[in-house]
C-alpha cells in the first residue's frame, strides 16, 4: 500500500453576524487611532503616542479577524491548497514587529523623558484619553456577546480590552498632571503602556515564528506520539514523523509507518490505518484532524534513500 490521506476540515466559518460585529469594532478602533494620533501631536504626550500605536495594532488585528472570517469561506484551490489559512499568521507577524518597535521606542524615549520632562497639555490629554476609553468600551460591548464564539472573536475582545487599559493610563496621567503639575506622569503612563505592549509583542512574535518555521505545535511531544503508535499491533517502525500548524485550529501531522508484510497480504492494513488515525486524533492534547499516514513494508523502508529520511 502506498499512502493514505485523511483530510480534516478547518473549523471556524464565521457567520455574517460575527463579521458585522468585527467590522463595527474595527470602525471604532480606527476612529480611536485617528483621534489619538491627532491628540498625540497636539499634546506632545508620549503616553498618548504609545497608546495610538497600540490602538493601531489592535485595529489591524480586528481587520485581520474580519479578513480571516471572510477568507475562510473560500474553498481551497489547486494553487492554494490551504486556502488563506495562514493570512492571519503573516499579519500577526507584522503586528508583532510593529509592537516591538513602538514598545522599544516608548521605553527608550520614556527613560529620556524621566531625565528631561516634556511639557504636556493636561486638558487636551484628558479629552483624548476619555475619547479613547469610551470608544474602547463601545467596541468591547459590541464584541462581548460573541467573544467565546471562536478564536478570532476572543482575540479581538482581548485586544480591545488591553487598549482600554492603555487609555485608562492616559486619563490617570492627565489627571495627575492637571492636579499636581507632575509632568513625569505622562512618561510613567507611556512606560506602563510599553510594559503592556512588549511582553505581548514578544509572545506574538514567538508564536508566529513557530508556525511559519513549522515547529511542532505546543503541547505535542512527537516522541510520545511515536511511542504510542509503536504500541499498536503489527507496527514495526515510525519514521519521517512531522507535525506543524497551518493556521489557527489547523494542526497537521504526517508519518511513514512500517507494518508487517502479512497485513498487506491479508487486507488488514486499512484497519491499522484507522487505528493510527484514531490515535493521533484522540490520545494527545492537540487533536490532529488532518493526518497523512503512509503505510510501508520493511522492504520499501530499506530501499528508501537515507539522505532524505528524517527521524
Amino acid at each position: 500500500m502506498g499512502s493514505d490521506h485523511h483530510h480534516g476540515t478547518a473549523n471556524g466559518q464565521a457567520g455574517s453576524g460575527l463579521r458585522n460585529r468585527l467590522l463595527i469594532a474595527f470602525g471604532i478602533t480606527s476612529f480611536i487611532v485617528i483621534a489619538q494620533a491627532i491628540g498625540s501631536i497636539i499634546t506632545g504626550s508620549l503616553a498618548l503616542l504609545t497608546d495610538t500605536a497600540h490602538a493601531l495594532s489592535d485595529s489591524t488585528g480586528l481587520l485581520v479577524a474580519v479578513i480571516a472570517a471572510t477568507m475562510m469561506l473560500r474553498p481551497p484551490s489547486s494553487q492554494r491548497t490551504w486556502g488563506f489559512a495562514r493570512i492571519e499568521i503573516v499579519a500577526a507577524l507584522g503586528q508583532a514587529v510593529l509592537l516591538l518597535l513602538v514598545g522599544s521606542y516608548a521605553a527608550i524615549e520614556g527613560v529620556r523623558r524621566l531625565v528631561e520632562p516634556t511639557q504636556v497639555q493636561a486638558r487636551e490629554l484628558l479629552l483624548f484619553g476619555i475619547i479613547g476609553l469610551v470608544a474602547n468600551i463601545a467596541a468591547m460591548v459590541v464584541l462581548s456577546s460573541s467573544r467565546d464564539a471562536n478564536f478570532n472573536m476572543r482575540a479581538a475582545f482581548l485586544e480591545v480590552l488591553n487598549d482600554a487599559l492603555g487609555s485608562l493610563g492616559v486619563i490617570v496621567a492627565a489627571i495627575v498632571i492637571a492636579t499636581t503639575g507632575f509632568q513625569r506622569a505622562d512618561t510613567i503612563a507611556g512606560l506602563f503602556i510599553a510594559a503592556l505592549i512588549l511582553p505581548r509583542a514578544y509572545k506574538l512574535l514567538r508564536e508566529t515564528v513557530r508556525v511559519l518555521m513549522e515547529f511542532t505545535p505546543k503541547d505535542v511531544d512527537l516522541d510520545a506520539v511515536r511511542t504510542h503508535v509503536l504500541e499498536l499491533e503489527h507496527v514495526r517502525e515510525v519514521h519521517d514523523l512531522h507535525a506543524s500548524t497551518i493556521g489557527t485550529g489547523l494542526p497537521v501531522i504526517s508519518a511513514h509507518v512500517v507494518i508487517d508484510d502479512e497485513c498487506f497480504e491479508s487486507g488488514h492494513a486499512p484497519q491499522i490505518l484507522e487505528q493510527i488515525i484514531s490515535c493521533v486524533r484522540e490520545h494527545f492534547p492537540v487533536s490532529f484532524e488532518h493526518a497523512t499516514i503512509q503505510l510501508e513494508t520493511a522492504a520499501v523502508r530499506a530501499r528508501a534513500c537515507t539522505s532524505v529520511q528524517h527521524t
